[in-house]
């Protein structure tokens, strides 16, 4: 014990020994201005937290309204986006988990029988990744039906493409043939759905998926 409090002493009597030089050779310090910020076009960013209705599509020339509007002025609240699963009430509860944020939607007709619906739905995403999932769901349910023929569309890694390739049939009504699209890009899922008294051209559905986008 008497040795191990002398040394203490002796230790606390003795200059401080200074540390080595750190090795680390100097960085020079960059010149000229920094990179111009993005403008509001190219920021993906400030395009996805406006206006959302401003990104999508805008109605061809000569189109009509269509004969059914979906949501109102071009948005569709939690309780109207809801309203188009086959069991609403199990939709809203999961548009709520999945972080639903807003949607915004356009529809047109260009003929009597041919008709668009376009939906940008937007996700919150701060705990699931909700556009993805979304677009995931549509994938599978699209996969499910019958005679249904999905095409990759090109430039959007997953996104697929469907035509029907059967009308829909009900006693009393005219047979409808369908098409639609699902996509994501960051938090933002597309939804296309295209009907027609006739069968839609792949190349229809394809087109209207690959400008809607690029337009994200």
């Amino acid at each position: 014990m008497a040795g191990t409090c002398v040394g203490y002493l002796v230790q606390a009597d003795r200059e401080p020994t200074a540390l080595p030089p750190l090795s680390q050779p100097s960085v020079a310090q960059a010149k000229g201005a920094g990179p111009e910020p993005l403008s509001a076009a190219q920021d993906r960013e400030v395009k996805a937290d406006g206006d959302l209705r401003r990104l999508l599509l805008k109605k061809p020339r000569g189109a009509r309204a269509a004969l059914f509007t979906t949501g109102s002025d071009g948005w569709m609240s939690l309780a109207d986006y809801a309203e188009t699963y086959d069991r609403p009430a199990s939709g809203f509860a999961d548009l709520v988990a999945g972080e639903f944020r807003r949607a915004a939607v356009t529809d047109w007709r260009e003929s009597s029988t041919y008709s668009v619906e376009i939906r940008l739905v937007q996700y919150r995403q701060e705990e699931t990744l909700g556009a993805a999932d979304a677009a995931d769901s549509g994938y599978y349910w699209a996969d499910k039906d019958a005679g249904t023929d999905g095409r990759p569309i090109p430039g959007t890694g997953d996104g697929m493409a469907y035509v029907r390739n059967k009308p829909h049939s009900k006693p009393g009504y005219v047979d409808v043939y369908s098409a639609e699209a699902h996509a994501w890009r960051g938090d933002i899922a597309m939804e296309i759905w295209v009907y027609d008294t006739k069968p839609i051209p792949k190349t229809k559905i394809m087109d209207l998926a690959k400008r809607q986008m690029e337009r994200l």
